[in-house]
């Protein structure tokens, strides 16, 4: 008999509509387990689409999945630089 694994949906605090499973495009970020990705709508948006026209296109996503998507990619990208001193021997 062959067991299953059950992967579990996994979101971040803050962003429930944001989830992760590794049965769902790879682990990918997606929309509400969903196999929409997070990359996919950024692109959509990077590439001059409005709220209603991807809502639209995708008449299963709302326009709350658009933003939460952009408020993580800038979640994401937010990040510090800090200055490497070198290695002293």
């Amino acid at each position: 008999m062959r067991k299953e694994s059950i992967a579990k949906r996994i979101s971040v605090p803050g962003f429930d509509r944001i989830t992760f499973d590794p049965n769902v495009m790879g682990g990918r970020a997606c929309i509400r387990g969903m196999r929409v990705t997070v990359s996919l709508v950024l692109n959509l948006v990077a590439n001059g689409m409005t709220v209603e026209e991807i809502t639209e296109a995708y008449p299963y996503l709302e326009p709350e999945d658009i933003y939460q998507a952009l408020r993580y990619a800038a979640w994401l990208a937010e990040e510090a630089l800090y200055a490497l001193e070198p290695a002293t021997a």
